[in-house]
């Protein structure tokens, strides 16, 4: 058949891009995007921002790519790929950040910021200068922000040693929707309890708060990333940011639930992305 006959050729493909690091292991970063994206029925392009030399355990090195190397790479998807949704993961310096930002000036698609700051063993992932660029430069500019508790301390000042109970959340995700994102999403997973709370507040939207059991795992190693593909794989697919969330959240959840069923590295292992296809 024809190409301009066949209809199937019309439709949209749902295009999402994440902007990351990459991780050596595979449990995070830009290789924990692709899958995330993948198992939410998007298709999935990438620039990446630094290539980390990392395991389960630790990570030893960090070589940011080069600016120009970036922008390219962001020029080049957008130019040819009609791109509906992006993620930003890493960004690590304040000069990667101003580039990012200028990149996608003339992007009219969504945008979901992961603010990476700390792996899960602990190494920094973002440059104690590049926070303020983060906040003045790139998070005004985004649909969505995606801290975890440590992120949201850094974002509004607050001593890493502070505490919240969960009934704080909801007056903490509007404090962090006052840095400029239209909606934020402030996620419990580090919190203590056994249910695990996250808050989506955003512009003429209702708090609302999605509760999962807290699962006893040490295999949680790139659920940040996980979380923020997933939203940005359904915003692709034309979701609202309400369904694109809740969605997402069922995911990571069933993603952590079978995370045992790998047995990858001695240290904090990745979530099972594919569960749903090694599930028999």
């Amino acid at each position: 058949m024809s190409r301009l006959l066949d209809k199937t050729a019309l439709k949209t493909t749902p295009i999402a891009l994440t902007i990351a690091g990459s991780d050596s292991c595979g449990g995070a970063g830009i290789q924990a995007d692709l899958k995330a994206f993948s198992a939410n029925g998007a298709y999935g392009a990438s620039v990446i921002t630094a290539v980390t030399a990392q395991n389960t355990q630790a990570v030893t090195a960090v070589h940011p790519i080069p600016i120009d190397v970036v922008t390219a790479q962001i020029i080049a998807v957008l130019d040819d790929l009609n791109v509906q949704s992006i993620k930003i993961g890493m960004l690590f310096s304040s000069d990667l950040v101003i580039a990012v930002v200028n990149a996608l000036r003339n992007f009219n698609g969504l945008v979901v910021l992961d603010p990476v700051m700390i792996a899960k063993s602990g190494d920094a992932l973002l440059q104690e200068e590049a926070v303020h660029a983060l906040k003045s430069e790139l998070i005004p500019r985004v649909d969505l922000l995606t801290p975890n508790y440590p992120e949201a301390k850094v974002l509004l000042g607050l001593s890493p040693q502070s505490s919240f109970d969960d009934s704080q959340l909801s007056s903490l995700a509007f404090d962090l929707l006052k840095l400029g994102a239209k909606h934020v999403l402030l996620k419990g997973g580090h919190g203590e309890s056994d249910i695990c709370r996250d808050v989506l507040v955003g512009e003429n939207l209702e708090p609302i708060t999605l509760h999962a059991p807290r699962i006893k795992t040490q295999n949680t190693h790139g659920t940040g990333c996980t979380y923020s593909s997933s939203i940005a794989a359904w915003l692709a697919k034309g979701a609202t940011m309400t369904e694109a969330v809740k969605q997402s959240h069922t995911y990571l959840h069933r993603a952590i639930e079978c995370a045992d069923q790998l047995h990858i590295g001695a240290g904090h292992g990745p979530v099972h992305h594919f569960h749903r296809l090694w599930e028999k």
